[in-house]
Parts: structure tokens; sequence; C-alpha cells
């Protein structure tokens, strides 16, 4: 027995999936069903009522039909015969009045013999005349059976006797057809994936919301058309919410804004709240159609399956069609059966009856009218699959009625399972088609981002930088909060992995903003908020893969300061730079590039009249073509690090403005063009360092300007005198070399503020060294120092002494006598610093409102 709830489970598969049966499915489904109840119908008749009843055809009956008629006339006489055991059976008997009547030869059980049916003969005619009865067949109840049972498999059609158990399978064949596609496993996962998520995005919250703004958008778009809006102020969008969005399209061309005067800007109310919980669970429905379109669109598995499906169905109402059609008539009532068994019975013919015949005959005749309207379904259906292109969907009409313009067409399994929704009902594709925009999904993240990132979250975000400016840094986020635009003291915003950053109008009220970083976010603007960032922002960076995701309204900020840029400036798809319209940045001064450039572009030049820094950091590729510097006439700090280059370039000695030059991590292993320097009459800051210099020629001492010199971390094993007669000189940096001596002359620099020296081989400090009175920052560590001279008291301003790393004993007394040393400016062992007496360290742990400086 079936309990309830096993009966109940399989009553809910069908619903489950309802959505996409089209008509004809569940037509042919309800045909199924019917053609299943006739099959249970004819099986229970014919197991309960089913049997054939046969009479032995006598011989005088025989005879009769083949003797002519010689009187003319003959009288016909039914006959009832009854058995010894009570068993009736009516049969014809044709009697001739002028013909003698005929005997038959029956054989008995027993003794026969012809005495005996000699002597009976008048009797039985007597009787028969008598009592109008039928003749005995002399047959016992057993011989009956026997015979019905053997005429019942020789004589009756098979069709009559299999036709229910044939109508149960082929309709079997038939359900299983029709629903096998939702079995299949490869196909059955997807389809009962889609089946959930069309039901969320049905249910959902947000598609009733995003329904809504739209409905309300059409009716505030049409109340503008019709009564117009020069009240309200009006704006340039260049966002994706109107039009057709393109993640390729540049939010402002290089042609310049186009303005629009009759698209007011217009706050559309919100029809409905859409709260923390429905605006997650919408993100996520967004991530699922994203994820099961990438998994089905590639393959048209579940379109073939129910396309061969289809057909197979067809093929089978064929065959039933043409098999059934030609055993109709050979269900009959009247059947006549040869058994070939006289010797047991004593006759060789019997006519049978099949009583269920005309019952079979009527199911039949149903059956076939089930069939050949669910062939006619099925012609249908293979029509429908080839009239249109089901691998193919096309939203065009929900684009027309929605201000989702943006939702794509779709292929393969995909459009096909769509198909097969909209036969169900089309609002199904409307709803989901939402889920499937990008500017919905966009509006979603909007509400869900203003939700989650509040001004009171802001703020505890906004943080002071090294100048003590007030910085937002925000970090992979879903877009630009519109709180932020309320943060209106924000000196410098930061946002970083943003790919869908929106500056909207608000960003006017951010009126202490000079400062704007955009790391891999193609940011898009209002006109209104471009106009304030154009007179405005003085900095921008911007980080990028591709230069592409540079925006293009960057290059429109005419009161621009400094730029930087960081990224891919040389591959194959970036060969038309597009810095040409760097030309544009009239006020720009200082231009940072970091990249792996192999020449200078020569549209960076175009702004080379304005520009007073520019600052190239490669990736280590050679940097080759440099000619283009000598337009940099202006140009006052030039940075090329990390540019492979292997001797100073000549181009730089046209730059009569130069007045720090910084070529730091290159090859450079020898400077002898710096003889050429001697030109560059406003040069005080050079930086050689990070290179494999050997050597310092004397002719630097042809600069006379020289304040800086860094020379660290190159190959260095001596100091020539030529470069302590650079009197100018206040900071002098050597430190990671393989220097073990200093020159006494380096008492000639008296204007020295910075020594650095760390990291060499100097044992020995000359006491000329203590001369440069002005010294601030005195770097000796790691060096092999035994002793410090106490003439270090004559450093009355030094701020900063680092001596750890070295082979020193004990610190000078002396130390206590430097004025503006403090503990916190000592650089030492632990040890060494305890050793001192106890004044003297007292006097190193005051405090001091005096910063010191390292130099660096």
């Amino acid at each position: 027995m079936f309990t309830l709830a096993e009966v109940a489970s399989l009553s809910d598969i069908q619903p489950t999936y309802r959505i996409l049966k089209p008509w004809w499915d569940v037509f042919m489904d309800y045909l199924a069903v019917v053609m299943l109840m006739v099959a249970i119908f004819a099986g229970t008749m014919q197991l309960t009522k089913d049997q054939v009843v046969c009479l032995p055809v006598l011989q005088s009956t025989v005879n009769s039909k083949v003797q002519p008629d010689t009187s003319g006339k003959a009288d016909f006489t039914t006959v009832e015969t009854t058995t010894g055991q009570g068993e009736e059976a009516s049969m014809r008997t044709v009697s001739f009045e002028s013909a003698p009547t005929v005997t038959p030869a029956v054989f008995l059980s027993g003794a026969t013999s012809s005495q005996y049916q000699s002597t009976e003969s008048g009797q039985e005619q007597k009787k028969e005349q008598k009592d109008s009865s039928g003749r005995k067949t002399n047959l016992d109840f057993q011989q009956y059976v026997f015979i019905n049972q053997m005429c019942y498999h020789l004589a009756l059609p098979w069709y009559s006797k299999y036709f229910p158990y044939l109508v149960l399978i082929h309709t079997i064949i038939l359900i299983v057809s029709s629903n096998f596609w939702f079995k299949y496993p490869k196909t059955c996962s997807k389809i009962e994936h889609f089946v959930s998520i069309l039901g969320k995005c049905f249910e959902s919250p947000w598609t009733t919301k995003a329904l809504s703004e739209t409905a309300c958008e059409d009716s505030e778009e049409n109340k503008q058309r019709l009564t117009g809006a020069q009240s309200l102020p009006k704006y340039v969008s260049t966002s994706s919410d109107e039009g057709s969005p393109s993640a390729s399209t540049p939010m402002i061309t290089k042609s310049g804004f186009k303005f629009s005067a009759d698209k007011p800007m217009i706050e559309i109310p919100s029809v409905t709240i859409l709260d923390k919980k429905d605006g997650e669970q919408a993100k996520a429905l967004f991530e699922k159609v994203r994820k099961f379109r990438a998994h089905v669109e590639d393959s048209d598995l579940i379109y073939k399956l129910y396309v061969g499906q289809t057909v197979i169905k067809t093929v089978k109402f064929i065959f039933i069609l043409c098999y059934t059609a030609n055993f109709v008539n050979t269900i009959s009532f009247e059947h006549i059966c040869n058994p070939k068994v006289e010797h047991l019975i004593g006759y060789t013919q019997f006519e049978c009856t099949h009583n269920m015949a005309y019952m079979l005959k009527k199911l039949l005749i149903s059956y076939i009218s089930l069939i050949c309207v669910y062939g006619f379904i099925c012609l249908y259906t293979l029509f429908w699959l080839v009239r249109i292109p089901l691998k193919e969907y096309s939203f065009e009409k929900v684009r027309e009625e929605s201000s989702f313009s943006d939702i794509p067409d779709v292929k393969n399994d995909f459009a096909f399972l769509l198909h097969m929704v909209d036969q169900y009902d089309q609002l199904y594709s409307k709803r989901f088609g939402v889920f499937l925009s990008e500017v919905s999904e966009n509006k979603l993240r909007g509400i869900s981002l203003n939700h989650e990132w509040t001004y009171e979250k802001l703020r505890q975000h906004v943080s002071r930088n090294a100048q003590d400016k007030q910085e937002l840094h925000l970090f992979m986020l879903s877009g630009v909060p519109d709180a932020v635009f309320d943060l209106t003291d924000l000196d410098v915003l930061k946002l970083e992995l943003i790919p869908e950053a929106k500056i909207t109008a608000k960003i006017s009220q951010m009126t202490n903003l000079q400062e704007l970083h955009l790391y891999h976010c193609p940011a898009k603007v209002e006109q209104t908020a471009f106009s304030f960032l154009r007179d405005h922002l003085r900095c921008l960076h911007v980080k990028f893969t591709d230069v592409a995701e540079i925006p293009a309204w960057v290059y429109l900020l005419k009161t621009l300061r400094e730029l930087y840029l960081i990224g891919n400036l040389n591959s194959e798809n970036n060969k038309m730079i597009g810095l040409e319209s760097l030309r544009e940045l009239r006020h720009l001064k200082i231009l940072h590039v970091k990249s792996n450039l192999t020449k200078i572009p020569p549209n960076i030049t175009d702004v080379a009249p304005h520009l007073t820094k520019l600052v190239i950091h490669n990736d280590g590729t050679k940097l080759v073509v440099l000619n283009s510097l000598k337009k940099m006439t202006n140009v006052a700090e030039l940075e090329l690090q990390n540019c492979e280059l292997e001797r100073i370039p000549h181009a730089i000695f046209s730059l009569s403005n130069l007045q720090e030059l910084d070529l730091k991590s290159n090859s450079i292993r020898t400077i002898e063009e710096i003889i050429s320097f001697q030109h560059l009459k406003r040069l005080t800051c050079l930086k050689l360092w990070h290179n494999k210099i050997v050597s310092i020629p004397s002719s630097i001492t042809h600069i006379k300007n020289l304040e800086s010199l860094y020379l660290s971390n190159n190959k260095l094993e001596t100091l020539p005198a030529a470069v302590f007669s650079l009197q100018k000189l206040r900071c002098l940096d050597v430190s990671f070399n393989s220097i073990a001596v200093i020159p006494v002359e380096i008492g000639l620099l008296q204007n020295l503020q910075h020594f650095h020296i760390t990291g060499n081989k100097v044992d020995v400090l000359p006491k000329q060294l203590f001369k440069c009175v002005k010294l601030r920052t005195l770097s000796l560590g790691q060096n092999c120092i035994t002793s410090i001279p106490d003439k270090v008291s004559q450093l009355l301003q030094l701020t900063y002494l680092e001596l750890k790393g070295n082979c020193l004993d004990r610190l000078p007394v002396t130390l206590g006598q430097c004025q503006l040393l403090r503990k916190s400016g000592l650089v030492v062992e632990d040890h060494l610093f305890d050793a001192l007496p106890s004044e003297v360290k007292e006097v190193l742990n005051q405090d001091t409102s005096i910063p010191f400086a390292n130099g660096i």
C-alpha cells in the first residue's frame, strides 16, 4: 500500500517544473493520463470478464447449408441444448421438413453401437418436434471448459488479448518521452537551478522596486516632455543611467561636452524601501544569474534533448497509428475455431463468441482518437521548434519597456529555457531580465552601498596624512557612497579598485578637495562635477593597467598642477598612447610617469614649456631615446629612475634651468660627462645613488653651486679631494660603498650639515671632520671605527649621530656638550649608552623642542 506522504511527493514533482511546460506539453500530459485510464479500464475488464464461449458446429447444420431446397420452403428452428451438468449454450440449427433427419455420429463415452443410435433416433426426433428444444451434444462441462480455453488462444486475434497491455506500454513510453529532459542528469541540474533562480527573481523585492522606478521614470519623463522644466537646474550627465551604457565608452569625449537642456536632474522617489537583507539577497541573485549564464549559455544539450524526445513521440505516434488501424476490424464478436482435438471431443469445428469484443472495439476507437490528437500536437511542437530560432533570445521588448537598455541577448540553452518560460507567462522573462542588466545591478549596489556607508561610518575612516591633510581612502567598493560628498572638509580623496565609481554634482560641496587618487578606478563624472574639478583640483593620481582606464576627462582639467600616471604605456595595445591631450593641461607643473617606456613620448613634450618637474620611473626597461628632453627648458627637477642608463644622457646638459637631477637605480659606471654640468648654473642637487660608479672625476669641482651630492650604494673606494672643493656643499651621502679613509680635506666643507658614510670600511675619524661645526646629521654606522674623538663636542648643532655597528669600547664623555643631541637622535648600542656617566645621560635624556633632521 502507498502512504499519503508518498503519493503527495509524487504530485509535487510536476508543479516544480510547470513554468517550463508549454500548453502542448500540458495537454499531452492529460492525453497520456486518459490513455493510461483506458489501458487500466480495459485491463481490469479483461481480467474479470474476458472469455469466449464455444459450441460445436453440428453435422446436420453443415449439411443443410449445402443441400438444395427441394420443397421450396424451410423451417428455421432455434434449438437449445442442455448438457447433463445444466450448462446452456445457444446455437443455430436449420431443419428442412422434406428432408430426413440425419443423426450425427456422436462418440459417447463407454460402448457405442449403431443399434442404440437407431432405436434412439426416432425417440429423439419425436422429442425435438414435441419440445422444440436444442440437440444434445453429449459434451460434459470439462470438455466445454477445455474447448473454451483452447479457442481463446487459437481463434481469438492476439490484439484482442493484449490490447490493454499494449496501450499501457505505449502510454508509459510517451510519458517518459515527455518528461525525460526533466530527469536526465546533465539537464536536470541546469533546469532545477534555472527554475529556482527564476522563482527567486520573480519574487524578489528588488524586481518590484526596479520596475516601479522604471515606471516612475517614464511618468516623470512624459510629464517633463509635456510641461517643460525651465525652472529646474539643467545639467549634463555622462553616466550610464541614461541611454545605452557601455563600459568602453568614455564619459567625456575629446571633442568636449554636449550640453543638454531637455533632461533636467530629477530625484526619483523611492517607491519601495529595500532593507539590508533584501539588498543582500538581490546581490546574491545577480551573482547566481551571472554564473548560471556562463555555465548554460555555452551548450545546447537541453534544446537537442527536447527536440529528440519530440521526434521520438512523433515517430511513436505514427507507428501506433499505422499498426492499430489494421486491427480495428479484427476485433469481432463471432469466431470460428478448429482446435484439431476431434479424438477428444468428437467435433472438428466450433463457433465461439467473445463477450468483450464490443467494449474492446469502442475502447480501441477511443484510443485511436486520442493518439491522433496526441500526434497532431507533436507535429505542432516540431513546427514550433523549427519555426523560430529557439537558440537565440532577444530582450528587445523588455529593453523598450524599461530603462534597462543594456539587457543582453542570450543564446543556446539559456535562450531555449527563456522561450519555454514565455509559453507559460512572459512576465517571468521580463522580471528575470532585470537581473541581467548591469544598470540594474549598479542601482542595487548604490542603494546597498548608501545603506552601509553612512556619513558617520565614513567620518571614522578619515585620517591625517604626512602632510597633515584630511584623507579618505575607499578600497574595493561597488561605487562611491553619496555620503562621501558630505565630507566638506576633506582634502584628499583616494578611490581604489572601484570599477563603477561615479562622481556626482554633490562633489561641489567639497570646497577643500584639491587632491584626488584614482587607482584602477575609471571614474565617471557629471557635467557639474567636472566643472568643479576643473576649477578646484590641483593634484591627480591615476593608476591603471591599460591606457583605456584613464578617464577622458582627465585631459581637460586645465587648472591641474600635478599629474601622476602609474601603469603600462608601452604594450602593443597602447602604441597610440593616450597622452596626446596633455597639451590642454596648460597649468601642469609636475608630471610623474611610472611605467615601462623605451622613449619619452613626444606627447609629453607638448606640455614641456609648462613643466617644472618631470619624473620617469621605469620598471627596468631601458630608456633609449632622450632627445626630446631638450625641449623641456623650464624643467627644474628631473628624475630618471630604474631606466637602465649606462651614462649620463647628453640631452640633460641642455636643461639650463635644471636644479635637481636624480638618476637613481640605473647602470651608470662612469660619470666623466659630469664636466658638462658646469653649464647648468642652477644645479644644486645631484643624486647618482644606487648605480655602479667606481670613481668620482676631479671635474666635479666645476659644479660650483652644488649643495647636495648623493653617491650612496655605488662601488667607490676613495673620495677625491675635488669633492671637498665644493664650498656650498651642505649634504654629502656616500653610504654603502667601500671607502676606507675620510680625507682630511673634509674640514674645508664649512657649510656641510649632513654627512652620511654608513656601511663603509672607515676605521679612523680625522680631527678635521669636527671642524664642520654646522653638522646636524652625522651617520657613521656599520664601519670599523674604534674610537670617537673628544672633539665631537665642537659639533654644537648636532641632532643626529649614528654609531651603531662599529668597534667602539666607549663613548666620549664630551657628547654631553652637544647641546642639541638627545638620546632619540643617538643611534648606538645600549651597553655603550649605559656606560656613560649619569650626568651625561641626564643631559641626553632631556626633552627638547628643536626637531632633528636626518638629511635624507
